[in-house]
């Protein structure tokens, strides 16, 4: 399958009469950019862990081939790599295993209990896999089935690894920010080179020399194996995640889907341009600036304007992977994460604090116009108020709550995505407000109507909270689920985050814009009424 985007569907959005629709920013042609892998074609594989999806890409023409596909067997790749025969190893970290898939497309499952498997490599038809987790093991798998052997154990969190041209195994440790080696029969290991950028690969050129991302800093760095002396052959901005070589010529992944090739001299060239991965929920401040949670990123969208990084999860005081957020003005969001966590999030400064912490899986957040915070804990189908440190359950027993939104008389309307509504929390329950939808998720309320993203029937709804009587106001959206694909869930990788899933969020702008997180493209769009 050749895509120009990473989105199937073919239908292009249609809108309501009067009304408008813009792509404030292109569509992602990946789902990030995460393990790369030169193919025995010459073509770099690309793993991509929120897309679940292994894609080829032919550097000389920039054509992408979807080699294994969202919604196939192959659940959140993070690395791979070929065996002597041309089978494709992919490791599926939130899945803790290791795939196979063989040159017949069919996919089996060499290792199901490798927690947070991540970096994986070949050498002489023997396959070598870690662990990417505090406490991780670096071992060697037997492809008849036999038990792993275990090279080393207690690594805090090393990633994508490689033998280098001594037959020794490199591997990068993030929590320790250096490189290691060991002889792949055992033994004791070397520290090769400490103080970097946080490593997360390690390739080899043709001239045996280490080359190294990382993920912190942004650099890609040649060191020397032997004495450990290394240069920067280039910056880049934080998040790189892997390399690879297609004959001499050096190519790096960055989170944001980004593919570079490092020209020499500090030069660097795109060859595929990055994006959003992951949008989810979306936010305006009081100076009319677009906020976008993008999962590891979070992207200020000024009108006019580019999106620019204003937090990453590997630089200082970010909560965590961002899934809600709302501006509740002097550059603070209230934000809700991965891990379970609300916190408030002060980006110019980098710094965050918890104010709750050890929830199932939170999605949506609004703040009352007194304070109070409200998020939908979709994992335990309950509303949670959090004030001044403190806890209640507005609402249960709800079926996958996702959206959170206040009116202006306080009311909280609640997405219940699993029921098809939209409910309303009042003192005596719940209340049904707008039911016969498909899977709502991201909900707004502006001037007496109740705005919606019904991600399932790929709708854009307006309802009059008077009346209820319903617009739609645009359809065959690009978000949630390709259409005839259902994905399969992603489990997280316990302490860092738990279980992912898609969110397809909506804010407003001071002029009535009405902004959407069209998360299965990858970009954000803006839809007005027309003057």
């Amino acid at each position: 399958m050749f895509h120009e985007t990473r989105y199937t569907g073919t239908a292009t959005p249609s809108l309501a009469d009067g009304w408008r629709l813009e792509r404030l920013t292109p569509p992602s042609r990946l789902f990030g950019a995460n393990g790369l892998r030169t193919g025995p074609d010459g073509r770099i594989y690309v793993a991509q862990v929120t897309g679940s999806q292994i894609s080829a890409l032919d550097v000389e023409t920039g054509l992408l081939e979807t080699i294994s596909a969202t919604g196939g067997d192959v659940i959140g790749p993070d690395d791979v790599a070929f065996g002597p025969q041309g089978d494709l190893f992919a490791t599926e970290p939130m899945e803790g295993r290791v795939s196979m898939r063989g040159t017949d497309g069919r996919t089996r499952i060499v290792r199901d209990d490798l927690p947070a498997a991540n970096g994986i490599t070949v050498h002489r038809g023997r396959l070598f896999v870690n662990e990417c987790r505090v406490g991780g093991r670096l071992m060697e798998l037997d492809l008849s089935g036999g038990a792993p052997r275990v090279l080393l154990d207690n690594l805090a969190m090393p990633n994508a690894m490689e033998v280098g041209p001594d037959g020794l195994l490199y591997y990068p440790v993030m929590g320790s920010n250096d490189i290691w080696r060991i002889d792949p029969e055992g033994g004791e290991p070397e520290r090769v080179a400490g103080d970097l950028g946080v490593p997360d690969s390690v390739k080899f050129d043709s001239e045996g020399f280490i080359v190294s991302t990382q993920v912190y800093s942004g650099e890609v760095l040649r060191i020397d194996p032997r004495t450990g002396a290394r240069s920067v052959l280039a910056a880049l901005p934080p998040g790189l995640d892997n390399c690879t070589f297609v004959g001499d010529r050096l190519f790096v992944s960055s989170f944001t889907g980004e593919i570079t090739e490092i020209l020499g001299g500090g030069r660097t060239r795109a060859i595929l341009p990055g994006g959003l991965n992951w949008p989810l929920d979306l936010t305006v401040d009081e100076d009319g600036n677009l906020y976008i949670a993008d999962w590891t990123y979070f992207y200020v969208l000024r009108p006019g304007g580019e999106p620019r990084i204003r937090g990453m999860l590997s630089l200082p005081g970010f909560p965590g992977h961002l899934r809600g957020v709302s501006a509740v003005g002097g550059g603070e969001f209230i934000v809700t994460t991965a891990n379970g966590a609300v916190a408030r999030y002060r980006p110019a400064s980098g710094d965050s604090e918890i104010l709750a912490q050890g929830f199932d899986q939170l999605y949506g957040v609004a703040v009352a116009p007194g304070g109070l915070v409200a998020t939908a804990e979709f994992g335990t189908g309950r509303v949670l108020s959090v004030r001044s440190g403190q806890v209640e359950v507005l609402a249960s027993g709800l079926r996958e709550p996702v959206g959170v939104a206040f009116g202006p008389d306080g009311t909280c309307y609640v997405a219940e995505s699993g029921a098809g509504r939209i409910v309303s929390i009042t003192g005596s329950g719940v209340d049904t407000v707008v039911d016969d939808l498909n899977q709502p998720q991201g909900i707004l309320v502006r001037g007496g109507r109740l705005y919606l993203v019904d991600a399932g029937a790929k709708t854009l709804l307006s309802v009059d909270l008077d009346s209820n009587a319903r617009e739609t106001i645009a359809r065959d959206l690009p978000v949630g689920s390709p259409p005839g694909i259902t994905p399969k869930p992603l489990r997280g990788i316990p302490p860092f985050f738990g279980p992912e899933g898609p969110f397809a969020g909506i804010a407003a702008g001071p002029d009535g814009t009405l902004y959407l997180s069209a998360d299965a493209e990858g970009s954000v769009l803006a839809i007005r009424k027309v003057q």
